[in-house]
């Protein structure tokens, strides 16, 4: 696979939804996991930009807390969430792709994937699903980047439900469905929605972690972790880096 030559100088912003193509494989030219995943995504051509770099974001913030269990990644889309929380931490026996309607260039990027890195062959699934039908584990790890309006609240339904760990970057917070609680008169209104959701999580004897990732790939970027407080010893023997 040859690197396409490209003009250093054009702006490659990070949040657009152009498709990576080989045209974009110079950008991508080390032995890093990120430029490795890189190169396979380009010589697929059909993941939107924004989609790599947000879930390299979200995938590396959630591992430092969270290590190990089955993936459960909701409204997955292409999967690439749910491929690199095994990558980033082989502890993991499996991941499930839960999507009622998964793009029909998920399986190419996926063989993609699992032919650059064999060992995840036979460990990752896909479930055409809602996430309230699907059965969730204590010791599940739930992920889900722009997790659109009440979904994110079905999510953390099911963590709360388990005790899993769970992660989302919640996006499209509609005041009609969502729950901004009294805080709407200080707050605008998505951030109130996402701070109730925090402030559940808490009561329900999570310890929450509130982070964000880059607003030049979406400004919808808050990435809300919860940790059953049952497990919170075990996940503070993790090394945390700093977010960034």
């Amino acid at each position: 696979m040859h690197a396409a030559h490209y003009d250093k100088q054009v702006s490659f912003s990070h949040g657009t939804k152009n498709r990576l193509t080989r045209h974009d494989l110079g950008r991508f030219t080390g032995d890093t996991l990120f430029d490795r995943l890189g190169r396979v995504v380009c010589g697929v051509g059909r993941l939107p930009r924004k989609e790599l770099f947000e879930a390299w974001e979200v995938a590396r913030r959630v591992r430092r807390c969270c290590r190990g269990g089955r993936v459960v990644d909701v409204a997955g889309g292409h999967g690439l969430l749910a491929h690199l929380m095994l990558l980033l931490d082989d502890t993991s026996p499996e991941a499930v792709i839960v999507d009622p309607a998964p793009p029909s260039s998920a399986s190419a990027l996926g063989e993609a994937i699992v032919a650059e890195w064999p060992r995840l062959c036979g460990r990752i699934h896909g479930r055409v699903e809602d996430i309230r039908d699907v059965p969730v584990n204590a010791g599940d790890v739930i992920v889900s980047s722009h997790a659109c309006g009440a979904l994110t609240d079905y999510i953390l339904d099911a963590a709360v439900a388990t005790s899993a760990r769970v992660a989302v970057l919640p996006c499209c917070q509609d005041l009609a469905t969502c729950d901004a609680g009294p805080l709407a008169g200080w707050l605008d209104g998505p951030t109130a929605v996402d701070a109730m959701r925090a402030i559940r999580l808490t009561a329900a004897g999570f310890t929450v972690k509130t982070q964000t990732i880059p607003g030049t790939i979406t400004p919808k970027n808050r990435l809300l972790i919860g940790i059953p407080n049952n497990e919170a010893p075990q996940a503070s023997k993790v090394k945390l880096e700093p977010a960034g």
